[in-house]
């Protein structure tokens, strides 16, 4: 059977018991928020997003128009609402490519050790010495543009640094009693990888996932800005920012919305992976 912590077997119950630290709270309530924001779009949406209302461009907010329309009288909240459904769905797709690609290389590299992890880590330092933007508009430059293919980009991007924290951790529990007492009793290695290992790595896999979301959304809403992403008519964050650099001294509220929302749901998926880290690793929380 998997041990039940990597510090001793009544830390888990230890951490069960610990109230869930502010962060986490209020950083999943703002994330499920935005998240059915998303999903209830077309419902809370006053107007389709790309509905033109000609007559009324560059109108500021108002109880038409709350957050005002943009330079071809779109309604920019209809937009924004919109937008949160391929900023968010870039953000967890990446991460979950990312951590299918990172956590088995980091469990192989750290169970297995000596030759396997020297190849492993070298093969990822390779991928780690492009500079991220750079490689990802390279690889978007080359190829026509589009949201899983630039969820599938940044999901290769960001798997080296997953793999590596992965393979940190277990190390530390290869060093465990449980995994001497697994091995001698000639259980595969398999086995010791899923049933013994993997339970004792995954809130750090967790923790890191979280903060992979908001680095995927800041770098897909970049990406937009800068015309590699998300193309034209669609609505996106990254794109409505971009649009809005010509009109920022008329109608400042096409940058202003969008930014809050991006800004917003940054914000509380870095609370929910810095209350994760506190609430989830016991050295961390015997630190503090």
């Amino acid at each position: 059977m998997a041990a039940p912590s990597i510090e001793n077997g009544a830390a888990p119950s230890v951490a069960h018991r610990r109230r869930l630290p502010g962060a986490v709270i209020l950083g999943g309530t703002i994330l499920i928020t935005m998240i059915l924001a998303a999903v209830m779009a077309n419902w809370l949406a006053p107007y389709p997003f790309d509905q033109l209302h000609v007559r009324d461009r560059l109108t500021g907010p108002s109880l038409a128009y709350w957050a005002g329309t943009d330079e071809y009288g779109r309604d920019v909240l209809s937009r924004t609402l919109f937008g949160s459904r391929l900023s968010l769905f870039l953000g967890f797709a990446a991460t979950s490519i990312a951590l299918l690609l990172g956590v088995p290389i980091g469990l192989v590299a750290g169970y297995y050790r000596g030759l396997v992890d020297e190849l492993l880590m070298r093969a990822l330092d390779v991928v780690m010495s492009f500079p991220s933007l750079l490689f990802v508009m390279l690889i978007l430059a080359i190829t026509p543009p589009g949201l899983v293919k630039t969820a599938l980009v940044i999901g290769i991007l960001f798997a080296p640094p997953v793999a590596r924290v992965t393979r940190s951790v277990t190390l530390d529990v290869m060093t465990e009693e449980f995994i001497v007492a697994a091995r001698a009793r000639g259980e595969r290695a398999a086995y010791i990888l899923l049933r013994e290992i993997l339970p004792n790595v995954w809130p750090a896999i967790v923790v890191e996932g979280s903060l992979r979301v908001a680095f995927a959304i800041l770098l897909g809403a970049v990406l937009s800005f800068l015309g590699f992403g998300v193309q034209p008519p669609a609505a996106d964050w990254g794109l409505m920012i971009s649009t809005s650099r010509d009109f920022v001294d008329v109608a400042p509220w096409m940058a202003i919305t969008p930014g809050l929302a991006m800004s917003l749901t940054v914000i509380a998926v870095s609370l929910l992976g810095d209350g994760l880290r506190e609430h989830l690793d016991p050295k961390f929380h015997s630190r503090r």
